[in-house]
């Protein structure tokens, strides 16, 4: 079984969970005799490829006007104009739109079409332009590649998913990793829900997270529910460096928040119930690791509130600063407002350190050793931290269980879910 496999990022080069799933599920359906081609915007050479072959995007040219390429162009629409992706539009109505910009005086400074493209392979000014470079991009490998079926990761290249399925006619798996409205709330960019959208629409497949995640595809996005399957993450097993005993002469407690500062993880409902707890204990230190658009939100709240001196923002960490950080916590806490799964406290347990969850997450569907909050309940997250940090054989019972809990939640095993989706589709 072959795959031709879509995504955004891939470990050492991460911005958030993303990229850690998917090295996780592509480690281990390579234990079930799965091979893949994965193709990110942007390789670096450093990644770790014994498990797939990394495709560079970047590397690959695309001549627009390459005759050979003509039976391939007709089968896919989708084009970039300006820094707004139009999604499924022909070449002619590509031309047309651009007259339109010519007449009206409006500039459009898009390469999008060039032979060779160089990608940034982050999410900035460019990223609709990218993401529909990469789609015509996985249309010229669809039609070179030998694969048995597509599998795109995101809405960022479920675009490129579309197009090597209409290039090759192989069938479409889509991964539900997080929705738009887990990213926004209601306030949903129209244009990536329609991305989202038109992906699911066309995949023979859709993969989500959690059943959480399921719902919200089903209901808000109008898919058939028959086609929407639910395969939990999984978390590494592997803990690449050991870390020793660092926190010997730390006699404060360390509380974790560790995430992209942004509404979907609620990181001011953590600044919150820190405030509380400090008003009933100053001896206890509050990290928020991470970095997002309400960071500086976040540090003006905590300066109000005058906790400052008990507060730390560490901004972005990655490999071992993570697995350091770990080491200096006592309690990690995850108060998403809307979380599709959440595999930092699988890290966290991993690494004997106990959780508070909020119910709104996907991972609350799986953990029986984890404390679990509504996100807005401040109070109750208050406690359950108090609790954690004053009560050993509490915080004891935690760490024990929960460790086990999660060396069973192995990507191998969420893996085989994911080939067992695959099957049915290579039978048509």
């Amino acid at each position: 079984m072959r795959i031709l496999m879509f995504g955004w990022e891939f470990p050492p080069h991460i911005t958030g969970g993303l990229g850690t799933a998917c090295f996780g599920l592509t480690k281990g359906l390579s234990k079930h005799d799965v091979e893949m081609i994965f193709v990110v915007p942007k390789a670096y050479g450093d990644e770790d490829q014994s498990a797939l072959r990394l495709v560079n995007a970047s590397d690959i040219q695309f001549d627009f006007k390459d005759e050979s390429f003509a039976e391939y162009w007709s089968k896919i629409k989708y084009m970039e104009v300006g820094s707004n992706v139009i999604p499924y539009v022909d070449p002619e109505e590509f031309s047309n739109v651009i007259e339109k910009n010519k007449k009206t005086g409006e500039s459009y400074t898009s390469n999008v079409f060039s032979k060779n493209y160089v990608f940034s392979g982050k999410y900035g000014v460019n990223l609709m332009e990218e993401v529909s470079r990469l789609a015509l991009i996985g249309s010229g490998l669809a039609a070179k590649e030998d694969f048995d079926l597509i599998h795109a990761h995101d809405w960022l290249t479920y675009p490129a998913g579309i197009a090597a399925k209409k290039t090759s006619g192989k069938p479409l798996v889509v991964h539900m990793h997080a929705t738009e409205y887990d990213r926004t709330g209601e306030n949903v960019n129209t244009l990536v829900f329609d991305i989202e959208k038109q992906g699911m629409e066309a995949a023979d497949r859709v993969i989500t997270v959690s059943d959480l995640t399921r719902r919200i595809v089903i209901e808000k996005y109008g898919i058939d529910a028959g086609k929407v399957i639910t395969v939990h993450n999984a978390v590494d097993q592997n803990v690449t460096s050991e870390i020793a005993d660092i926190k010997k002469n730390l006699k404060e407690k360390v509380v974790t928040f560790l995430g992209r500062v942004t509404f979907q993880k609620g990181p001011e409902y953590f600044i919150e119930a820190a405030h509380k707890i400090l008003q009933r204990d100053r001896n206890v230190r509050f990290v928020m690791a991470g970095s997002g658009d309400m960071l500086n939100k976040m540090i003006d709240r905590v300066a109000q509130l005058r906790i400052a001196d008990r507060f730390h923002f560490t901004g972005f960490l990655k490999g071992n600063d993570v697995t350091n950080m770990f080491a200096l916590s006592d309690v990690f806490v995850m108060p998403s407002v809307s979380e599709p799964f959440g595999i930092v406290p699988l890290e966290a347990m991993r690494s004997n350190v106990p959780v508070v969850i909020s119910k709104q997450s996907g991972v609350a569907e799986i953990l029986e050793h984890a404390l679990k909050i509504d996100f807005w309940d401040v109070d109750a997250m208050a406690d359950s931290i108090y609790g954690l940090c004053h009560y050993d054989a509490l915080s004891s019972m935690f760490k024990k269980h929960g460790k086990v809990e999660v060396e069973n939640l192995k990507w191998e095993k969420a893996a085989l879910k994911v080939k067992q989706v695959y099957e049915p589709l290579m039978s048509k």
